[in-house]
């Protein structure tokens, strides 16, 4: 019965929502169906990747209303606001008058996502779960918002980046890499997130990369025991704690990645965001990996 349905929202996709014709009924990342009745002029973006693609796709003067933290580029700090990602100002979303809101599973609150259905409003879920399924959601924002010619050129070109990384860093030795997310305690990052991707395809292998919990937290023994090469600490600007965490780090002198003067602090809007500044981050990533590969 699921494959029928699957089918039937398939053929809508297929007959109704080719190219940049209005109305359109799309399906969206979730398997729902999504009536689009005109192309978008007034959109409310529920997450800071989702703010990022549609800038990237040259619709930015089209949005109304951004999350919490869409601070890229410096453009979408003065839209207006509706809350974090998690937390939704319903209200706020209303008042903007929206022809249609793009949310995030990942993130937002399937309540608030229903509510905002049952008052009558297009919400486009995406679902990007790995790197390489941001081109899909990519093309995906590119259809309903009536720019698939655009899309498809970005497409191209991070492919074609993201080839390039991969055509240098295949069949190389992969030191191991640390990546720290959390200060106290210290978090790191598992087999199921956007870090362990892109830090495989920059050559690396993620010390917990076979780690079942999305975000682990690890005593220092078990750092000790893992013995990284690369230590990754992602950085949000919080006030230099980063900073001091790298400059701790130094007295753990048997871990090679301290012996070797090899940790590193990376930009967490860079590896966070599944958006196309993901390709950005893939590419300092393997900068950091295989410096003599990627100078």
């Amino acid at each position: 019965m699921k494959t029928i349905i699957t089918s039937f929202f398939a053929c809508i996709f297929v007959i109704m929502g080719v190219g940049t014709a209005f109305p359109a009924t799309y399906v969206d990342e979730m398997g729902r169906r999504v009536d689009i009745p005109s192309d978008p002029k007034r959109i409310v973006s529920l997450a800071p990747s989702i703010t990022e693609t549609l800038y990237f796709l040259n619709v930015g003067k089209r949005i109304v209303g951004v999350t919490e933290f869409s601070s890229y580029p410096d453009e979408a700090k003065r839209k207006p606001n509706v809350g974090s990602y998690i937390n939704l100002n319903i209200e706020k979303i209303i008042s903007l008058k929206p022809d249609l809101i793009i949310g995030i599973a990942d993130g937002n609150k399937k309540e608030s996502v229903d509510t905002l259905e049952r008052l009558g409003y297009s919400v486009y879920a995406i679902n990007p779960r790995c790197v390489k399924d941001v081109f899909q959601t990519i093309y995906n924002i590119g259809r309903i918002t009536g720019c698939v010619g655009r899309a498809n050129r970005l497409i191209n070109e991070l492919k074609n980046r993201v080839n390039y990384v991969e055509s240098r860093t295949r069949g190389i030795e992969r030191p191991r890499v640390f990546f720290q997310i959390g200060i106290n305690p210290v978090v790191t990052v598992g087999k199921d997130t956007f870090h362990n991707d892109l830090i495989k395809m920059a050559g690396g292998l993620n010390v917990s990369g076979s780690d079942k919990v999305k975000y682990p937290q690890y005593s220092m023994e078990q750092i000790l025991l893992n013995a990284p090469d690369i230590i990754i600490i992602s950085s949000m600007q919080r006030g230099g704690g980063f900073e001091r965490k790298k400059k701790e780090w130094m007295k753990w002198k048997n871990i090679p990645a301290v012996k070797n003067g090899r940790i590193y602090i990376i930009d967490s809007d860079l590896v966070d965001h599944p958006s196309p500044r993901i390709i950005d981050g893939l590419e300092e990533l393997a900068r950091l990996i295989h410096p003599r590969l990627f100078r």
